[in-house]
């Protein structure tokens, strides 16, 4: 199986790297000549992976094929490209429906919407998948979790989710600053930080058949330091903040 990526960005390079340290089979992974500094890179660094000289060269040699452009890009490149009715087209474009997708491709490829994060270099987190298919859904299982969804407007509520990455890490970076203004080495302070959000995660996966309320309760004693933490942000707003960003963000996704 030959694999083909229409753009090389951020998630390019994630994923292909991902694909290259799993189980995946595949004979060779094509990349767009598009940005020379990632695509050079990454082919360097895994034997079985080429820059192909355009992207209809992609189309024309890869049996899978993987659209990590940005949506305008996408809208602007995609109705020129010529696919194959035999190929599996499985979009990363945030904004771009199914409608938008079939009308662009315009042959009746098997096509899916997907919405890798860039730590499926590490063959770690959810991977949501519209429409359910098996051997994507296999595919993605070597990289992450699949997540399938059966409701493409849902699918929008995920990538909503996925735009609070950075809020996330720059929870992270305030509190392991905070640590270095109080004294603590900045490389002691973002290993303790860190080590202990991967903690926190790695439990909250170990309950999450559980309503998360639970760990919140577990967490806390009466008259605790946690108890003050959790009631002060709370009186500040911080989690109505949250929810009230997730809506501004889906409200954007909603508007394309």
């Amino acid at each position: 199986m030959i694999l083909g990526f229409i753009g090389t960005g951020k998630i390019t390079s994630s994923v292909v790297t991902g694909i290259c340290n799993s189980k995946i089979s595949f004979k060779k992974i094509l990349l767009s000549p598009r940005n020379r500094t990632i695509s050079n890179k990454i082919s360097k660094k895994f034997r079985k992976v080429s820059v192909a000289k355009n992207n209809q060269e992609i189309i024309d040699k890869s049996n899978w094929v993987f659209l990590a452009v940005t949506p305008n890009v996408g809208n602007r490149i995609i109705k020129d490209l010529k696919f194959r009715s035999n190929q599996t087209v499985i979009s990363f474009i945030s904004t771009m429906k199914m409608v938008q997708l079939k009308k662009n491709i315009k042959v009746n490829a098997k096509i899916f919407r997907a919405i890798p994060l860039p730590f499926i270099s590490l063959k770690k987190g959810p991977i949501p998948v519209f429409p359910p298919n098996k051997k994507v859904k296999e595919f993605f299982n070597k990289l992450g979790v699949t997540v399938e969804l059966h409701n493409e407007k849902l699918s929008n509520n995920f990538w909503a989710i996925s735009g609070m990455m950075a809020p996330f890490y720059e929870l992270l970076n305030v509190l392991s600053s905070w640590l270095v203004i109080k004294g603590v080495r900045r490389d002691k302070a973002q290993k303790y930080i860190t080590s202990l959000f991967v903690a926190l995660s790695e439990d909250a996966v170990l309950n999450s058949m559980k309503n998360l309320k639970f760990l919140v309760k577990e967490s806390q004693t009466k008259g605790g330091l946690n108890e003050q933490g959790l009631k002060e942000l709370k009186k500040a707003g911080f989690y109505r903040s949250s929810q009230k960003t997730l809506n501004s963000i889906l409200k954007r996704l909603n508007k394309v």
